[in-house]
């Protein structure tokens, strides 16, 4: 039985591998937004809006365990698909809250706490690499994180850091960008609606078995390492 905490798992990927966990009758314990939709005794659930930065060490103080086997930041969000120069600079800050520096927090406050994590996955993405069109601020803030696993690794010493893009998975986010993006304007688009609702893009709780089957690979990989579940 392993210890595992999650962020983000209400929805999307999160829930997925909640659900799997609790399955192998992990013990879970988790932060996002709202209610996670799941009831087990094995869950330990927090209610926490990550872009109220001041307000998260409070909620781990109250939720986390002394030692970890697996961590998973995985809360994030996409924001518009627009030009840059069409984002509003709150719409920056608001993404970089939740997709950079709320995971900042918890990780200093993991340090600072002395809490034992063997292993930490920041969920990244292909786009933190890409640079594609029309991304912008998800660009930018998964690039920072992936910079960011890289200098925490240097700080964890005992934990193994992996910035880790998951692949397609059909979430709101593929909703969003699958039915209501100009893919001639956002030509990148286009090969995300090819693969929207095909096997090419799994449901969360398919895409939750592979994932967490891939975790053990990253550990072949320096920590601090940038890893796509397409190159396991």
């Amino acid at each position: 039985m392993a210890t595992i905490f999650i962020t983000g798992n209400s929805n999307g990927l999160g829930l997925g591998l909640t659900r799997l966990y609790l399955d192998q009758a992990n013990q879970v314990y988790s932060l996002s937004r709202s209610e996670c939709p799941l009831e087990h005794s094995n869950l330990h659930h927090g209610i926490q809006d990550l872009s109220q930065l001041d307000e998260i060490e409070s909620s781990l103080q109250s939720l986390l365990p002394a030692s970890l086997d697996l961590v998973i930041l995985n809360a994030g969000i996409l924001g518009k698909i627009e030009d840059l120069v069409d984002t509003s600079m709150q719409d920056v800050k608001n993404i970089m809250d939740i997709n950079v520096w709320s995971n900042k927090a918890i990780i200093d406050w993991l340090i600072k706490n002395n809490i034992k994590v063997k292993q930490l996955i920041l969920v990244s993405s292909g786009a933190s690499i890409s640079g594609n069109r029309g991304w912008g601020t998800y660009s930018i803030s998964k690039a920072s994180l992936n910079m960011m696993a890289e200098l925490y690794a240097h700080e964890m010493s005992d934990t193994h850091i992996t910035a880790y893009a998951p692949g397609l998975i059909h979430t709101k986010l593929q909703d969003y960008a699958c039915n209501e993006v100009d893919t001639n304007k956002y030509p990148s688009i286009t090969n995300l609606v090819k693969a929207y609702k095909t096997e090419l893009m799994p449901d969360i709780d398919t895409a939750a078995k592979l994932i967490s089957l891939s975790f053990n690979k990253c550990l072949k990989f320096d920590s601090g390492s940038f890893v796509d579940i397409r190159q396991l």
